[in-house]
Formats: structure tokens, C-alpha cells, sequence
């Protein structure tokens, strides 16, 4: 057996310890509360008074304009400074779930504005009150728009774990990283890590379609029928 094989068998558990222990955690949980923040700061630009409109468009227009890796450092790094300590998990946790919330809550916003008009007006005329008509009528209406980017985001949120690396979180990158440093084969090892990374976002983008196809079944056009 050729000896760059052996080290990747060899280091291939470690590196799914890390997936398992912090990779996939750390998506499912940034991905869950930046969901929840991302349709709050959707529905407060929408439907909120003034002073709270400015207030979640200031949080979109400085999380999306600044490098996610500069937002994990100011929390980690920079919040000490201050007398804010945080643990490399949480940190890296409140990093992914505020640049998920703002990025999300603009898939959000577009996807309840490009339900017509008209569906407002027929929850009106069924005597609706605003939140029932999005409750009942809109939102499941934009969910079906919101599928398909929210679902990227979370595919593309799975890569970005790897840069909780920079802050110590011993998830897949910084366990290739580990050893890298140690066997003096840095390159065999970051192939490992993108080859774990390309396979958990190959199916992640299997069930995508799956999920695609289960909301547009009612669509006029879809990918199938080209």
C-alpha cells in the first residue's frame, strides 16, 4: 500500500470525529438560530416600526458587508479586549448564526415580496387580519421561493465551518491541520478534508433537488422538464 494512502486511512477517522463532533453540530445549530434571526430581521424590515427597520438594516448592511473570517476574529479575539470571553464552539456559533441571519433574512424578504399582491387581497377579503393572511397565505407561498437559496446557504455555511478553524475549533479542517503538522504532508492532508467536505455537500445537494422537486411539483417549468 502506497504510503500517502495509508496516512489517509489512517487519518480518516480522526478527521470524521471532528465532522461528526463539531462540523455537522455547528451547521445545524448556526444554520437553525441564523434561520430564526433571518425571518425576524425579514419581517421587522417589512412590517416594523422605523426605529427598528434602521436598526436590522444596519446588522444586514455590516454583517454582509464584512469578511466572515474578520466577524469570527472580533468575537473571539477582540471581545476578550473588552472583558467578553467566549469558548472557541460559541464563538464560532455567533459568528455563523449572525452572518447566516443577515444574508438569509434577504432571501426571506424577497421571497414574501414576490408573492403577488392579489394573494393579500384575497386573505383580506376572507376577513384575514395581516398575520393570518401571512401566516396562512404568504408564507407558504414564499416557502416554496425561499427553498432553493436557503438550501445553498446552508450547503455553502457547511464549507465555511472550515474557517472556525482560525479560532481553534477542532472541527474537520483544523483536525487535517493537527496533522498535517505532525506527518509533514500538509497537501495529502488538505485533500482529505476536501474530499470529506465534497462528499457531505454532495448529498446535502442530492436531498436539495429532492427538496426542490417536492415544492415545485406544482410549477410550470422545472428542472426535469428541460
Amino acid at each position: 500500500m502506497p504510503d500517502w494512502l495509508r496516512l489517509m486511512m489512517d487519518s480518516l477517522w480522526p478527521l470524521l470525529v471532528g465532522g461528526i463532533q463539531f462540523t455537522v453540530p455547528l451547521a445545524l445549530l448556526s444554520f437553525a438560530i441564523g434561520l430564526l434571526l433571518a425571518f425576524l430581521t425579514a419581517i421587522t424590515r417589512l412590517f416594523g416600526p422605523p426605529p427598528l427597520v434602521a436598526l436590522v438594516r444596519f446588522y444586514v448592511w455590516l454583517i454582509r458587508g464584512t469578511p466572515l473570517l474578520v466577524q469570527l476574529f472580533v468575537i473571539f479575539y477582540g471581545l476578550p479586549s473588552v472583558g467578553f470571553v467566549l469558548d472557541p464552539l460559541p464563538a464560532a456559533l455567533i459568528g455563523f448564526s449572525l452572518n447566516v441571519g443577515a444574508y438569509n433574512a434577504e432571501v426571506i424578504r424577497s421571497a414574501i415580496e414576490a408573492i403577488p399582491k392579489g394573494q393579500w387581497d384575497a386573505a383580506y377579503s376572507l376577513s384575514m387580519t395581516r398575520a393570518q393572511a401571512l401566516r396562512r397565505t404568504v408564507l407558504p407561498q414564499a416557502a416554496r421561493v425561499a427553498v432553493p437559496p436557503l438550501a445553498n446557504s446552508f450547503i455553502s455555511l457547511v464549507k465555511d465551518t472550515s474557517l472556525a478553524a482560525v479560532i481553534t475549533v477542532p472541527e474537520i479542517f483544523q483536525a487535517a491541520q493537527r496533522i498535517a503538522s505532525v506527518t509533514y504532508e500538509p497537501l495529502i492532508m488538505y485533500i482529505e478534508a476536501a474530499l470529506i467536505y465534497l462528499v457531505l455537500c454532495s448529498f446535502l445537494s442530492a436531498a436539495q433537488t429532492r427538496l426542490e422537486r417536492h415544492f415545485g411539483q406544482h410549477a410550470v417549468f422545472t428542472e426535469g422538464q428541460r
